[in-house]
């Protein structure tokens, strides 16, 4: 289930929709997998009796349960979702009854993770959240490649300071982009960051060759 497009702010982006990583659901798969296994063994194994019919018995009830247990925990998982957008961070959660919590990007101070040794080698992990919201710290488990959803969340919290600003100083802004058109995104990022954003904008034609080696020149020259 996708996050619904209609709960986004005027100019808020999609940056992030996650569900949790699909080892949420391997402990009941495998359940299932096993009872499968253990029916089939006692349709196969045993010649007809009463011992065969209790046995069948056991078998589809160990089935039919761990069948209800895994879609359940299926709806849970298609129902539990990690949002960032270009203003804040959304999780919700709930098959039944609902609940979330929103944190607004400008109130994050800190965001942490933590992964095992078998996580990394799944790309999955724990997150940590703190901000200057009454709850202090959220935590999150099975993220999918927490590590990049740590620099991704930075990322944004950056680029809405800088719309901040822009707000506050529109004239600036203004000129600085009608001299140069990276002058407004470059200006509170590391120079790796502004020669990686010179040269998308070359790829995307706004610069031309000429002026992107100088550019990228000069950047080169203050670092």
């Amino acid at each position: 289930m996708a996050f619904p497009r209609n709960l986004l702010n005027e100019r808020e982006e999609l940056v992030l929709d996650l569900r949790p990583h699909w080892f949420f659901l391997a402990k009941q798969a495998l359940a299932l997998f096993v009872a499968v296994v253990f029916g089939i063994a006692v349709l196969a194994a045993l010649d007809s009796g009463s011992a065969k019919s209790v046995l069948s018995i056991v078998a589809g009830i160990a089935v039919v349960g761990t069948l209800a247990w895994f879609v359940w925990t299926y709806l849970v998982w298609n129902t539990t979702m990690f949002v960032l957008t270009s203003d804040r961070i959304v999780t919700r959660r709930g098959v039944l009854s609902k609940q979330g919590v929103e944190i607004p990007l400008e109130r994050v101070n800190t965001v942490f993770f933590k992964q095992s040794v078998f996580e990394r080698m799944l790309g999955s992990g724990d997150l940590a959240i703190e901000s200057a919201g009454e709850r202090g710290t959220e935590s999150f488990s099975n993220i999918r490649k927490p590590s990049i959803v740590q620099k991704e969340i930075y990322v944004q919290m950056e680029h809405n300071e800088n719309r901040k600003f822009d707000r506050i100083n529109p004239a600036p802004a203004a000129a600085a982009a009608a001299t140069d058109p990276t002058a407004v995104q470059g200006g509170a990022q590391s120079i790796p960051e502004q020669i990686e954003k010179l040269a998308e904008l070359h790829q995307r034609g706004v610069l031309s060759d000429a002026e992107y080696q100088r550019k990228k020149a000069e950047l080169l020259d203050r670092m």
